[in-house]
């Protein structure tokens, strides 16, 4: 192959297999916001689940123990 044909056979794969500028569509914003709204919720319900589980063996213990108190 001389220098020429290497040159044309690299610029045609170049141009199959370059990656073409990421255009922002509405549905691409429509989705960003609704992944973000979820994550932020999924945190915030963790969170919320993790504040209230350190008080429950506390409630329970101090429901048995009152109960132990009125007998």
């Amino acid at each position: 192959m001389s220098i020429l044909e290497i040159a044309l056979a690299s610029q045609i794969w170049a141009r199959r297999h370059e990656r073409r500028g990421l255009a922002f569509d509405e549905s691409d914003g429509l989705k960003v916001l609704l992944r973000v709204s979820f994550v932020f919720v999924a945190f915030t319900l963790l969170i919320a689940g993790l504040n209230i589980a350190p008080g429950r063996p506390q409630m329970l213990a101090q429901h048995s123990a009152a109960a132990v108190m009125d007998r």
